[in-house]
C-alpha cells in the first residue's frame, strides 16, 4: 500500500524560504511520476510541479518558475519542494502526489493515483 506522507510546512515571512519533504513507502517508484499540488482558501487545487523518478525531468506552473525547486532521492524514496522567494500568494496546503505512469498529463490532478495527507504553508506580508 503507498503512503505519502509531507512535512515540512510552516509560517515564514515574505521573501523567505521552506523545504517540503514527501516520505514515500509501500513500492518501487521508477516509472511513476510525482508532484506537488495546493490548495489555498476558496481557490480549487491546483498544480505545482512535478518530476518523473526516472530521468528526473521536470515541470512547473509558470507562478512558482525560478522560485520552487522540485528534487527526489532515490535511495530514501523522499520528494522534496524547495521553496525560496516566498510570497503571501502560495499560502496553501501544500499536497504530494503519485502516478503511476509518466504518459499521462503531469499537471492533471486527475493523473494521480495516490495522494499525501498535505502540509500547510503559510507566508505573511
Amino acid at each position: 500500500q503507498v503512503q505519502l506522507v509531507e512535512s515540512g510546512g510552516g509560517l515564514v515571512q515574505a521573501g523567505g524560504s521552506l523545504r517540503l519533504s514527501c516520505a514515500a513507502s509501500g513500492r518501487t517508484f521508477s516509472g511513476y511520476t510525482m508532484a506537488w499540488f495546493r490548495k489555498a482558501p476558496g481557490k480549487e487545487r491546483e498544480f505545482v510541479a512535478a518530476i518523473r523518478w526516472i530521468g528526473g525531468s521536470t515541470d512547473y506552473t509558470d507562478s512558482v518558475k525560478g522560485r520552487f525547486t522540485i528534487s527526489r532521492d532515490n535511495a530514501k524514496n523522499t520528494l522534496y519542494l524547495q521553496m525560496n522567494s516566498l510570497k503571501p500568494e502560495d499560502t496553501a496546503i501544500y499536497y504530494c502526489a503519485a502516478a503511476r505512469s509518466i504518459l499521462r498529463p503531469a499537471m492533471s490532478q486527475f493523473s494521480y493515483d495516490h495522494w499525501g495527507q498535505g502540509t500547510q504553508v503559510t507566508v505573511s506580508s
